[in-house]
């Protein structure tokens, strides 16, 4: 499990400065919590979930792995990796949401395609593991895991670049897009505007 802090939340469409050129991407499922869930088991657990948003779990692989200890939670929290949306999809307006089509891609390059029938923790074991150990409360978020194809598991390593948008799209739940700028041009817009 991993933490993002709520600061590196952003919209469905979303511009991002790129902290590196080693910046990740990850498709996932998002589960939002919208009833108190404390020892819940699977069988409970989508009686916990408000709806499903699309997320794009942006990570900076260089911190992630960078001695003396790996730093998981922060590389990917920068302000911005963590774009959600279109909207909070309830679950009556997916016939089953634990078989959805996920991917992204960047132009007509396909990065990510799958299901989130094969992830290794669907969203039910997720709400009863989590809530054995920790409280979760109406708005927490849980995010999924994300379908083979990320950068750094590619031969070269395909990370993000400037100038690039990446379309991440969920079925029966939406399409978020995120555009990557260079840091130091973001922050220049932003003290400008």
């Amino acid at each position: 499990m991993f933490a993002k802090f709520p600061t590196s939340t952003t919209g469905p469409v979303a511009m991002v400065a790129l902290s590196s050129n080693t910046v990740d991407y990850e498709i996932e499922l998002v589960a939002v919590v919208g009833k108190r869930a404390e020892r819940v088991s699977e069988d409970r657990a989508w009686e916990h979930v408000a709806g499903l948003m699309v997320g794009q779990d942006l990570s900076e692989r260089a911190m992630q792995f960078a001695p003396p200890v790996p730093q998981f939670s922060l590389g990917k929290s920068f302000p911005g990796f963590s774009p959600t949306g279109p909207a909070i999809v309830s679950l009556d307006g997916i016939s089953d949401p634990d078989a959805l089509h996920i991917g992204c891609r960047v132009g007509d390059e396909v990065l990510q395609a799958g299901s989130t029938r094969v992830l290794l923790f669907g969203v039910p074991e997720l709400v009863s593991r989590l809530s054995r150990i920790c409280t979760l409360l109406h708005g927490d978020t849980i995010w999924t895991g994300t379908p083979a194809g990320v950068g750094r598991g590619r031969t070269p390593a395909r990370y993000l670049a400037v100038g690039e948008t990446l379309v991440s799209t969920i079925s029966s739940v939406g399409e978020i897009t995120t555009t990557f700028v260079d840091a130091l041009d973001h922050v220049v817009r932003a003290e400008g505007a």
